[in-house]
């Protein structure tokens, strides 16, 4: 009885079915009409197969669950429409090319019925043929309409508005997927328009548009050229273009030698740059900061010793009195970022030495702008390179405080107050050879009365500290002297040997260069720059005859009478104290003398230890515990130095073997 009440229904429904898509066929043209039709077939079948069910239902819940091999009601109804539907093929080819062409309108901006495409794609799902039917051909198609258009719009568009394109289609094919595909047509669907729409262009999307992206600073753009390229795993593209750009860049400002002026700020400004876009565009990525921080040591490094020289010069510029408007925060900040560039330095030796020189003329001349930001700065390259690093800079700090009492107590000593000549106050540094920059020594006859002073002062000094030696450092004098001019008094903040030479005024109106060089003993060079400061530079205290820029033998200088300035202290420029190419010379050729004892000591630790090593060994752990740049050959150097001196011999057998003279 349940069989053959199946069996009828299957054959009524079968019936109906095939008719109702063979009536189908060569329907309307209109494709969109096409598919309304289509779908009020599928709806009437629908509709009609739970009414049967309903009416059927108990056929529903007892013949067909007890017979094996027999599909309910409704699965019957579908398989009948899957079935039939596959028997006329102009009806599901109709429908599928009515499917995308509908969703190729929608991409080129038309309006569509999004209902129709939700209930038709439903259908093939329902019917199980959704993958094979309809998905595959739409990925293919949209394959080719993203292939085209990539092509199109890379050619036609700036690469900020090429990449909110993609973005823009992205979330369009999402939102399809939300809409009217199927769940699991959206991995499928985003990976294809990934690959046409990003993959294939990211070398043509960074050469067209990546650096002008960094120039310009457009965090947005970098941020959304990030978050796509992540999509199709192009992160390492972008980070060798990071590197490449760095690079680039980086060299344009380390290699101008013209603007070394303008290399310390330029490059902080490029690395506040690149942090800024690496935070806010990058997510913070950890293997593009590295990337950041390994391309800006090598760009910092192409220039050997400058940039570690500019960069103490622009330490020695912010901590040097004078820096009006600069809050203290605003210090301590610029001295965190300049710090960021010493990390980078190999040459940290190089460093030092120059800011060791320009810690010297701060303190020495009381030019610091602040005590406490010395320190901070000292403090934070202790906590950098360690305590070996800033020894010296410390024991300068101590010699300047120790100079304080020292003083102090020369002023209360009886030999201060029952022989100083009265009318000048004098305070001395006393500085520890070790701790302070080597200063060349240079002669000069003094006045009397600051031979006095200095023979008073190296008395009381020995007297308490017996067995020391003390040696006048006449370059780093400086003095204020007390002039009168028919026009007003004034005061004139003046180098020793400014001093001496102006002195010797006191008792002459007229004096030839031959005449002050006898009378001062002041190096001829020295004295040449210091009348120039004089007579030539903008304070004129002394006028030259015949007037002129330089200074020649047959000069002479007279007493300027006719002298005005409109402040009462007047600081005369020592040029001797002004920095020039040869003491830079100077300083980099102590820091290579430094270098070689350095590696020698190294050789001899190494081979003391080892006894017998190979050459390529020896190198090896060289560079392991050398803390500065150094070439192969130059090693090689050191160690062919080193067994002229015989600390060490070539093996007889194996002359690539060192063996260690005890």
């Amino acid at each position: 009885m349940g069989g053959s009440l199946y069996q009828r229904i299957e054959k009524e429904c079968e019936e109906h079915i095939s008719t109702a898509l063979r009536s189908l066929v060569g329907q309307s043209p209109d494709l969109v009409v096409f598919l309304s039709l289509v779908e009020k077939c599928w709806q009437d079948l629908c509709d009609q197969m739970l009414m049967i069910r309903s009416i059927a239902l108990y056929l529903d819940r007892t013949y067909v669950k007890q017979t094996p091999n027999v599909r309910s009601l409704w699965d019957m109804g579908l398989q009948l429409f899957r079935k039939h539907l596959s028997m006329a093929p102009e009806v599901e080819h109709k429908t599928v090319t009515g499917l995308l062409r509908m969703i190729e309108g929608e991409r080129l901006g038309e309006a569509v019925d999004r209902t129709l495409l939700n209930h038709l794609l439903k259908m093939f799902t329902a019917l199980g043929i959704y993958s094979e039917s309809f998905e595959k051909p739409f990925l293919e198609c949209t394959s080719e309409f993203y292939a085209a258009e990539g092509m199109k719009y890379m050619q036609q568009s700036d690469v900020p508005d090429y990449l909110k394109h993609v973005e823009m289609r992205l979330h369009e094919e999402h939102e399809r997927c939300v809409l009217y595909l199927d769940a699991l047509t959206r991995k499928p669907l985003i990976a294809t328009a990934e690959k046409q729409l990003l993959e294939r262009h990211i070398p043509a999307i960074l050469d067209k548009g990546f650096v002008m992206l960094m120039d310009g600073r457009r965090l947005e753009d970098l941020q959304r050229m990030y978050s796509l390229f992540s999509r199709v795993n192009a992160l390492e593209s972008l980070r060798q273009a990071i590197s490449s750009y760095i690079r680039r860049t980086g060299q344009v400002i380390v290699m101008d030698e013209e603007k070394d002026k303008d290399m310390v700020p330029s490059l902080l400004e490029f690395k506040a740059s690149l942090d800024s876009i690496w935070e806010e565009s990058f997510s913070k990525n950890e293997a593009f900061g590295n990337t950041i921080k390994d391309s800006f040591e090598h760009l910092i490094n192409l220039r050997q010793n400058r940039p570690a020289e500019l960069i103490a010069k622009f330490l020695d510029e912010k901590l040097r009195a004078g820096n009006k408007g600069t809050s203290e925060e605003e210090l301590e900040g610029t001295l965190d970022k300049a710090l960021v560039l010493f990390r980078f330095i190999q040459g940290k030796d190089v460093f030092e030495a120059f800011y060791k020189k320009d810690l010297a003329k701060r303190l020495l001349l009381g030019k610091s702008a602040s005590i406490d930001a010395e320190k901070s700065m000292i403090t934070k390259l202790k906590t950098e390179c360690g305590s070996q690093f800033t020894n010296k800079l410390e024991g300068m700090f101590k010699d300047i405080e120790l100079s304080k009492e020292i003083n102090e107590s020369f002023k209360q000593s009886s030999q201060a107050r029952t022989k100083l000549p009265s009318g000048i106050e004098m305070s001395v540094h006393v500085l520890t050879t070790g701790y302070w920059p080597t200063y060349p020594p240079m002669g000069v006859r003094l006045p009397h009365e600051l031979n006095v002073y200095q023979d008073i002062f190296k008395e009381f000094y020995l007297s308490k500290y017996s067995g020391r030696r003390l040696m006048w450092q006449n370059s780093l004098g400086h003095c204020v002297l007390k002039a009168d001019f028919p026009k007003g008094k004034k005061e004139l903040a003046v180098s020793l040997f400014q001093t001496v030479v102006l002195m010797l005024f006191n008792d002459a109106q007229k004096l030839s260069f031959q005449d002050i060089k006898d009378s001062t003993g002041i190096e001829d060079k020295e004295l040449r720059r210091t009348l120039q400061s004089l007579a030539c530079g903008k304070v004129r205290v002394l006028q030259k005859l015949p007037k002129g820029r330089d200074v020649e033998d047959n000069d002479s200088f007279i007493f300027n009478d006719g002298f005005t300035a409109p402040l009462y202290r007047i600081k005369v420029n020592a040029i001797q104290m002004k920095e020039t190419v040869e003491e830079n010379t100077s300083t980099t050729e102590r820091v290579f003398q430094d270098r070689q004892y350095q590696v020698d000591a190294a050789i001899v630790r190494i081979m003391k230890t080892r006894k017998v090593l190979s050459h390529t060994l020896l190198i090896t752990e060289l560079f392991q515990q050398l803390k500065f740049p150094i070439k192969p050959a130059d090693l090689k150097k050191r160690i062919e130095s080193l067994i002229d001196r015989e600390y060490l011999e070539r093996d007889k057998n194996n002359p690539q073997i060192y063996n260690y003279l005890a």
